[in-house]
């Protein structure tokens, strides 16, 4: 019998593409999306276009797209996000599996948000990311919530007179895309295509999305953190250079200045390297990612799953064996 899609072996960490090499984000809109092989395909009255799964990092569908249970097969086994785009903005309904099968990032994350004083540290550490300039040490959460907002309003006055585009203030209507000015709509449609990129790469780590240290509350709490790094560098000027060419399409030019950005600025390469920074200091010695393997972007990366087990002792035993009284004799 032939090898039908649903019996192929997932990929190891080995076999994917690294998150920090894949094409940003790629949208789609008034297509079928079906899978041959390990590519999946876009089939619309122009024809069939062939896109290999595990170069992607997000897949945005747009309005009238359609996909098959094939197809969001292999896109999960290929660690790439999936976000459905509406013309009210964007919803995420579905990620892939982290291309790491090692756990230590994501406790690395539960340790650091798990302790205040940890937690606030990573804040600070985020908002040094965001503005260089900054030194955020000592300052408390609302100075720091106080100086992320007033550097921000600095920069759409900034961008505003770069672009000659007019902007009175920021203004969103989750439930009515529609309703904001050509320049809010942009800015809009920039930073869910950011959240859709930072989602992507926080699941492909194998980091958990609620974990936030600046957001809280939220399913995707430390998706919106990260995001948040680049917006002033990438999505705020995006969505400028965008609105200056006028209303029409804003959100599509957008998405398109976006996303030369973002290669151009190789921006995955960077999360990826921000999110482990961020997270350095609180692995523990006993996982495989203190020293870099188990993970997509190490140089050891394991091509079989590693289970360990805890021990009273803060330490790890190995797992797969038993380890009851005289086992083994």
């Amino acid at each position: 019998m032939a090898t039908t899609p649903a019996r192929r072996p997932v990929s190891s960490p080995r076999e994917l593409t690294r998150i920090g090499d894949r094409v940003s984000f790629l949208y789609l809109e008034r297509c079928t999306i079906h899978r041959e092989d390990n590519a999946i395909t876009a089939t619309d009255e122009s024809g069939v276009r062939y896109i290999p799964s595990a170069t992607i990092g997000v897949l945005l569908l747009g309005p009238g797209t359609r996909v098959t249970h094939q197809a969001m097969s292999v896109l999960g086994e290929s660690g790439a996000g999936v976000v459905w785009v509406g013309e009210q903005g964007v919803r995420y309904y579905a990620g892939g599996r982290a291309l790491t099968r090692s756990a230590g990032l994501v406790e690395a994350q539960a340790t650091a948000w798990a302790n205040r004083r940890h937690r606030l540290d990573v804040a600070r550490e985020m908002y040094r990311l965001r503005f260089p300039d900054a030194d955020p040490a000592g300052m408390t959460r609302r100075e720091l919530l106080g100086g992320e907002g007033t550097r921000v309003k600095e920069v759409y006055r900034a961008e505003a007179a770069r672009t000659g585009v007019r902007w009175v203030r920021r203004t969103y209507d989750p439930g009515d895309f529609a309703a904001g000015d050509a320049p809010n709509q942009a800015v809009t449609a920039a930073a869910q295509c950011l959240y859709g990129v930072a989602h992507s790469v926080v699941v492909a780590l194998g980091c958990s999305p609620s974990l936030g240290f600046v957001h809280s509350g939220h399913e995707r709490s430390f998706v919106l953190d990260v995001a948040d790094l680049y917006k002033v560098e990438f999505g705020i000027p995006a969505a400028f250079d965008a609105a200056a060419e006028g209303p029409e399409d804003v959100a599509g030019r957008t998405r398109r200045a976006l996303r030369e950005r973002i290669r151009a600025g190789r921006l995955l390469e960077r999360v990826v390297g921000d999110v482990r920074g961020l997270l350095a200091p609180y692995r523990s010695a006993d996982t495989g990612e203190a020293r870099g393997a188990g993970s997509p972007d190490g140089p050891d990366a394991p091509e079989e799953d590693v289970v360990l087990l805890h021990d009273d002792h803060d330490s790890v035993l190995p797992g797969g064996r038993n380890h009851g009284a005289g086992a083994g004799r």
